[in-house]
Order: C-alpha cells, then structure tokens, then sequence
C-alpha cells in the first residue's frame, strides 16, 4: 500500500504546469475550432500533490459550451497517471480578450494576423 502511494505520488509530481497544457491542447472550444490553451482560455495550472487546480475562463459568459470545456478538462486530466482530483475556478477578471492571450498561431486561425 506504501508503495502504491509513493508510485502515485511521483506520478503526480511530474505533473508540471507545461505537462498539464499540452493536455489541454486535447480540448477544442467548439464554436471557434481552437484548443483552449492557444486560445489563451487557460489562466493558471498548478499541481498540489496530484489535485490539480485550473483558473481558466471562457469565451464569453454565456458560451453555450460551458459544461461541455470544463467536463472535457476534468475527463482529460483524470487519465493522467497521478491525478486525483481536478478544481476548475472560472474566472471572469481579466476578461478574455484574443488580440491579448491567443497564441499566434490561434491569432492567424481566427483572422486577427
């Protein structure tokens, strides 16, 4: 049992901020066909011992999509080796706003390049 907590926990430890992103490069916001970290829809990604916490927000209040991003982001995170709970915090400060957070390459998809 010992050893089955100290395998999980060294999986969660190599759970970094980065690792968890390109996960969530898996998520695609279905109304503008991008992921939501290019989107720059993911504001925070901390690991706390295999809970991982998001602060992450969305395209506009009202997207239709809401449950759907945060039950994906949640789906996606618990396959991971290591991950016990996912906390997702929707944040509305600062607002999204795409000339600002997309990446590039979600700049050029989305007209604004």
């Amino acid at each position: 049992m010992t050893e089955n907590l100290n395998n999980q926990n060294q999986q969660s430890n190599n759970l970094d901020a980065e690792t968890l992103k390109e996960q969530l490069k898996q998520i695609v916001d279905p109304e503008i066909n991008i992921n939501i970290v290019d989107l720059g829809l993911v504001y925070k990604v901390e690991n706390k011992d295999g809970d991982i916490l998001i602060d992450m927000t969305l395209t506009s209040p009202v997207c239709p999509f809401g449950e759907v991003v945060k039950s994906e982001t949640i789906r996606i995170l618990k396959e991971l080796p290591g991950v016990k709970e996912v906390h997702i915090n929707i944040v509305w400060d600062p607002p999204w706003n795409p000339w600002e957070m997309a990446s590039e390459e979600a700049k050029l998809q989305l007209g604004l390049l």
